[in-house]
């Protein structure tokens, strides 16, 4: 436990907080609260967390940080000017300021951000070192893994989970920091060693309105970085420089096409892995398609700027990396003599990226199963669809995760802008099984069938309920 005043040290209050009080934990979900507990409360993006402050008192908190004046003799108010860049400096006070005892690296982008940082962690893993991991797919300890809900987590979690990895002694912590997470503050009390941008393309702009919007607030994470900071970036994005503008930090480059401080060159690419040269040292790589390229490039940048390990083990060291489950996942549909491919692209710029690696392996027919989340960025919808039909010999849409949405209106949004004849290419199916049965029954010998959106998640969301659905799983049922 933690005296309430000490936790306020560093957060801008009115008033005076009596010295005895002592707090047992945090949260901003009233849910959440049990006796003895901190709550802040927060106004989100839907949801003002300020409506909920007395059901937080009666289920026992000690104090409340609110940003309005509360008349209660059951609690401690504390009345701040902004709740939620209060609720950063809480937690990391709370929690010791746990990113300071470790080696923190940053993954940010549209597309990349999970491949980049689980390969980091692979890397460092497979070398005997403590790490950490925060990504889509997953929370990670060393051997120890929790499920994640969200890219980067709400402040609180994020502290506690890296308050858990230096417990545990980790060394290096890589996290995927997520454009939502920039603008909320949730990552504002993390001192960064390093900040790598993978690239900006179409997305999320359902929460940021415009494109501007998404770009700057992805430079927020490298404007705020320390002179003792490294900032990377793929060059071959024209929004490269524009992250590196006003950082602070030392700053380095990697491209495929442009010069930079780390070029590579794809050599070869098939089913089977990546020749590439980095710096004109030629290695192979178990993944594959040109995204891996970049990212694989964006890995062995890091690694030798931050030397996470010694430079004549680097090349062996990425060599020896495992493709990421979900994406450019590859799966042999054996009744056909075909390949299955599931991927996590829910953007048009990274299912254009997977379908054109698919292109350059030369298969006879390419089947492209999509579909769009509900609740989300609208404006992707039929920019998904015309990308598929482009690119694919035939493509089923389908529900991806419609949540509180019609999957047929989804649907519909799809289809729109696509022509007479671009539709004689598209089969609808609203139901995600029968599709994925649907696009194996219309394979041939030497096809691939894409199932694309969803890659490494085991759910599917409607109406609220998350249902138990592995892309993976359903494939193997039909083949």
């Amino acid at each position: 436990m933690k005296r309430l005043s000490e936790i306020l040290e560093n957060v801008p209050f009115e008033g005076v907080v009596e010295d005895a009080i002592q707090i047992t934990g945090l949260t901003a979900d009233s849910r959440e609260v049990k006796p003895g507990m901190l709550f802040i409360a927060v106004k989100g993006h839907t949801v003002d967390g300020h409506k909920y402050i007395n059901k937080a008192i009666e289920n026992g908190a000690a104090a409340v940080v609110s940003e309005h004046e509360i008349e209660t003799e059951k609690a401690i108010i504390v009345k701040v000017s902004d709740s939620r860049k209060s609720l950063a400096k809480i937690a990391e006070s709370y929690y010791d300021s746990p990113s300071s005892k470790f080696h923190l690296i940053g993954i940010t982008g549209t597309n990349g951000k999970t491949s980049v940082a689980s390969l980091l962690f692979q890397l460092c893993r497979n070398e005997g070192m403590n790490c950490g991991l925060i990504s889509t797919i997953k929370y990670q300890i060393n051997e120890v893994e929790y499920a994640s809900k969200f890219t980067t987590p709400d402040a609180i979690k994020l502290q506690s989970l890296m308050d858990e990895m230096a417990k545990a002694k980790c060394e290096l912590v890589f996290m995927e920091v997520s454009s939502h997470a920039i603008d909320q503050g949730r990552i504002d009390e993390l001192e960064f060693d390093g900040a790598l941008f993978t690239n900006i393309t179409h997305d999320h702009l359902d929460y940021h309105g415009t494109f501007r919007h998404y770009i700057d607030t992805k430079k927020k994470f490298f404007d705020n970085l320390d002179r003792d900071a490294i900032a990377i970036v793929n060059s071959d994005d024209k929004h490269g420089e524009y992250m590196l503008q006003n950082t602070k930090a030392k700053s380095k480059s990697f491209a495929l096409k442009r010069l930079a401080d780390y070029k590579g060159k794809v050599l070869s690419n098939d089913l089977f892995g990546l020749q590439m040269k980095i710096n004109e040292q030629e290695v192979f790589l178990k993944l594959t398609g040109l995204f891996n390229a970049y990212n694989m490039l964006a890995v062995y940048a890091l690694a030798n700027e931050l030397e996470l390990i010694e430079k004549s083990k680097l090349l062996s060291g990425i060599t020896a990396l495992r493709p990421i489950e979900g994406r450019m996942d590859v799966v042999a549909i054996q009744s056909r003599n075909a390949l299955g491919v599931v991927d996590y692209a829910h953007t048009p710029d990274a299912l254009k990226n997977v379908l054109s690696s698919i292109a350059e392996f030369k298969r006879k027919k390419v089947i492209t199963i999509i579909g769009c989340g509900g609740d989300r960025d609208r404006a992707k919808r039929p920019k998904m669809a015309k990308i598929a039909i482009q690119l694919s010999d035939l493509v089923i849409i389908t529900s991806d995760n419609p949540r509180s949405e019609d999957p047929e209106f989804i649907l519909d949004e799809m289809e729109e802008g696509l022509s007479k004849e671009e539709k004689q290419k598209l089969i609808r199916i609203t139901d995600r099984e029968q599709a994925i049965k649907t696009g194996i029954q219309f394979l041939a010998e030497q096809d691939i069938l894409l199932v694309a959106g969803k890659g490494h998640e085991k759910y599917q969301e409607i109406n609220g309920i998350k249902m138990p659905f592995d892309d993976k799983e359903k494939i193997a049922a039909f083949s």
